[in-house]
């Protein structure tokens, strides 16, 4: 994990087809969940509702991680068996368009969530 202090230096910190779709993870949840705050945790940039974590992303090797659990994994679950998955994630890979409107979608349903 990178150590930085804000996602705009975590995303300066890849090369820039990477900083291309790590600005566009952000920029989709930004939009969905407009009133979400930033953060780094987990040494990754996250987006947080009422100061719980809502949704987590970062730049890997080979794929772009994507965290947004506990539940927001199962609740996509069909659309997400498509990608490689891990306990709580799911990769994207840097070779194929990001699936922006599935990270929207379960953007906004962690939101509620955590607003019930």
């Amino acid at each position: 994990m990178k150590h930085v202090e804000s996602i705009d230096k975590y995303i300066e910190s890849f090369e820039p087809p990477i900083q291309s779709m790590l600005k566009s993870m952000r920029k989709t949840i930004h939009l969905a969940v407009p009133d979400s705050v930033e953060a780094i945790s987990y040494g990754m940039p996250t987006f947080r509702i009422g100061g719980k974590n809502m949704v987590h992303f970062a730049a890997f090797a080979h794929h772009i991680g994507f965290y947004a659990t506990p539940d927001g994994h199962a609740e996509f679950e069909e659309e997400l068996n498509k990608y490689k998955r891990g306990k709580g994630s799911v990769q994207f890979p840097l070779d194929q368009p990001l699936p922006l409107d599935l990270v929207r979608r379960i953007a906004l349903f962690r939101a509620k969530q955590l607003r019930n």
